[in-house]
């Protein structure tokens, strides 16, 4: 940047961002040591939560769902049949895809860190009003819309 350039900190826009940045990387750090006691990372919690709301999807399913690659999901997932919380089953109608599914164990341990998280979130957001979180809300997604164009 020359001297005749405006500096970016000047910019509302740029502290609005830098401070939405590092909401975010606090907001993680926060729910990766509250998940911590539960065994948990935040990807798989993530998985874990698609897998309740989605039962029976394909690893490919799921991969798109998360917006990850396949492969992350394909390095995950043994940690988490391990754990004795996910298991694979073989799709009825093509016998090379695997259906996925919580189990017995997964279902509580994924109550147990819905409860963590929603403290989590419950905490952040007391820091506003309802309206001022919807429309916090609103301004995210219209951001994620308009960096998911590109």
């Amino acid at each position: 940047m020359n001297k005749i350039q405006e500096l970016p900190w000047d910019n509302p826009r740029f502290r609005t961002w830098i401070a939405v940045a590092r909401a975010e990387k606090a907001i993680v750090r926060a729910l990766s040591k509250s998940l911590e006691p539960l065994g948990l990372k935040i990807a798989q919690l993530d998985m874990l939560m698609n897998l309740y709301r989605h039962p029976g999807q394909s690893q490919h399913d799921l991969a798109r769902r998360l917006l990850v690659g396949r492969s992350n999901i394909t390095m995950l997932l043994p940690q988490l049949e391990t754990q004795g919380l996910v298991r694979r089953e073989n799709d009825a109608n093509d016998r090379r895809v695997l259906r996925l599914y919580l189990t017995q164990n997964g279902e509580q341990r994924l109550m147990e860190a819905l409860a963590v998280y929603t403290k989590l979130i419950d905490r952040v957001m007391a820091q506003s009003t309802p309206a001022q979180c919807e429309a916090m809300g609103e301004q995210m997604r219209r951001i994620s819309e308009a960096l998911a164009e590109e």
